[in-house]
């Protein structure tokens, strides 16, 4: 009998003996094949009822072929667009003639000219200083408007004076000029100077530092070095070192506007750049 019955254990019986089985996990493994087989049928179910709304409407619902319409259309009674007629273009009629001036009342006088181995005659004698008033003098007499204006000799014209040319003020500095200002020797001498002079700060050696330093300063009248400004620096000395070397730069030769010495504003790139 008992080896009868332990046939008929199953696998759930074991898992959940000496525990609790009103504990819903073992109801739930107990009835999970009957589950199983109950949502089975359910999908079937609803998939086959969706397969067969489908087939109804193609088959019953929906428009039919009969059911539409063809419209002809004749394209020979169309009317054609016809294009817009282009206006031609009218000119804007001429403006219309100023009404004429008044003619100005003149009066004839002809001063005589004498000529060679003649006598002077005077066949008309000249016009009264009371005809002469309000009137142009012209060589034939004609009636209009009196006027008060005149016709004058012209003024003298005075004769053109020389250009001057403009000197230049004591204290202006220029930026351009005629004769630019030049280190001895020109430039190549000059970076060699700077070259030469030039010591790297340790500040800047330390933090790695290298770069571009632009300077501006003035060239003055004897070719001193004066103002010394910078203008883009990169620190750590670097820039105290550059205006310390145009310092002490020897003198110029100065810079020249209308053949005459003046001050120059003059600009310098100095390159710190490690070995």
């Amino acid at each position: 009998m008992e080896a009868k019955n332990a046939k008929n254990i199953t696998l759930d019986e074991i898992v959940f003996e000496g525990r609790n089985k009103d504990y819903g996990a073992y109801s739930l493994r107990k009835n999970y094949s009957k589950y199983l087989t109950r949502a089975a049928l359910i999908g079937i179910g609803l998939f086959g009822g969706a397969l067969l709304a489908a087939w109804s409407f193609n088959k019953f619902g929906g428009n039919k072929e009969e059911d539409l319409q063809s419209v002809e259309i004749d394209l020979s009674k169309l009317k054609e667009e016809q294009p817009e007629e282009k206006k031609p273009d009218i000119p804007p009629p001429p403006p219309e003639p100023e009404p004429p001036k008044p003619e100005v009342a003149q009066i004839k006088f002809i001063p005589p000219e004498p000529k060679a181995d003649e006598e002077v005659k005077n066949e008309e004698p000249p016009p009264k200083v009371e005809e002469v008033e309000n009137k142009v003098i012209s060589n034939v007499t004609k009636e209009g408007i009196e006027t008060e204006e005149v016709a004058a000799a012209p003024p003298p014209v005075e004769a053109p004076k020389p250009a001057e040319i403009e000197q230049p003020k004591e204290d202006e500095i220029f930026t351009t000029v005629e004769q630019n200002p030049e280190f001895p020797g020109g430039i190549k001498e000059m970076y060699a100077y700077i070259g030469k002079n030039l010591k790297y700060p340790s500040a800047a050696q330390r933090a790695n530092v290298s770069g571009k330093v632009f300077a501006k300063f003035v060239v003055e009248k004897d070719g001193r070095i004066g103002d010394v400004q910078i203008l883009k620096g990169i620190g750590f000395g670097c820039d105290e070192e550059a205006q310390r070397v145009i310092k002490s730069m020897p003198k110029w030769n100065p810079g020249k506007q209308n053949g005459r010495s003046v001050r120059v504003f003059f600009t310098m790139p100095i390159n710190f750049q490690l070995e």
